[in-house]
Order: structure tokens, then sequence, then C-alpha cells
């Protein structure tokens, strides 16, 4: 694949429909959901001339739910994902900075 392809298939997907799901309907409530997404990339090529060409490049890409727009009866709420693995860790991390400051304390 060549560079210019690339670069195209990376604007292809990074792009609104990334972050905003198709709409669900059920029962009059329209959930749309929500993502945060992060990406880059980058390439380069030798343009010396010489016999084999060089070019690479590349991308990636990370994405998590973040929430999602509900539309009910004409209103429009935000409903935010929880990430339990993100709770644990942030608990983990206060619970041994509490036990570190309360050696420090003692000593």
């Amino acid at each position: 694949m060549k560079l210019g392809q690339v670069a195209s298939a990376a604007r292809d997907i990074f792009s609104a429909r990334l972050v905003y799901g198709e709409p669900v309907e059920r029962a009059g409530t329209v959930v749309i959901p929500a993502a945060a997404v992060l990406g880059g990339g980058g390439g380069g090529g030798d343009d010396t001339g010489a016999l084999p060409v060089r070019e690479g490049a590349g991308f990636g890409m990370f994405a998590r739910p973040v929430g999602a727009f509900v539309v009910h009866g004409g209103e429009v709420t935000w409903v935010p994902a929880v990430d339990v693995t993100r709770l644990g860790l942030a608990a983990l991390g206060v619970a041994a900075l509490v036990r570190i400051l309360a050696r420090r304390a003692r000593a």
C-alpha cells in the first residue's frame, strides 16, 4: 500500500462516525452512543531515487465509551458510561497514597 493510500484510509477511519454510534430507537426513546477516540499516524519515504523505493507508514487509535445521549419525550439527556476498571484502579491508587502518608506521619 502506497503512502497516499494509507493517508486516505486514515482520513476515512478518523471521522465523527467513530465518536457517535448509530442511533438506536426502542419504545419512543432514542439512544446515541458516544466514545472518546484518540489516534495518530505518520510515515515517510526515501527520495534518493535508488531502487528499491522505500516507503513506510502507520497509524493507530484508541477508543473507549464515554456515555450516550438519550432522547425521550422531546428532551435530551446525557448518561455517562461508568468505567468500573478505571474506578477500581483509582481506588487502589488512593488507598496506596493514604497508606504512604500514614506511614510518613508516624515516622
